[in-house]
């Protein structure tokens, strides 16, 4: 399995729930997650996607940490048995 494959599960799940996962490109800004998940009800998440048993590089594990101190959701997702409760800890943010 690869990273792209876990990539369009996302998405494709994102869609069945109403919602959009948008590509994260930041020019001038490197290590920031490959996806902005949106769904119903203003409800958001920042996902990093990687292939089975990868981890984030250095600067993407300090851009991570740096969202989620000031309060973002971000997930890592290295499987597609990951997806459903990501999204589904995205959809009880309120």
């Amino acid at each position: 399995m690869r990273e792209r494959d876990i990539e369009h599960k996302l998405v494709m799940e994102t869609v069945r729930r109403r919602g959009v996962a948008l590509k994260f490109v930041s020019p001038g800004c490197i290590g920031v997650p490959d996806r902005i998940v949106m769904l119903p009800g203003g409800r958001m998440g920042f996902v990093e996607l990687k292939a089975p048993g990868k981890k984030p590089r250095p600067i993407q594990t300090r851009r991570i940490q740096q969202m989620r101190k000031m309060g973002f959701k971000v997930f890592v997702v290295d499987g597609m048995e990951q997806i459903g409760s990501v999204l589904d800890e995205i959809e009880e943010d309120a």
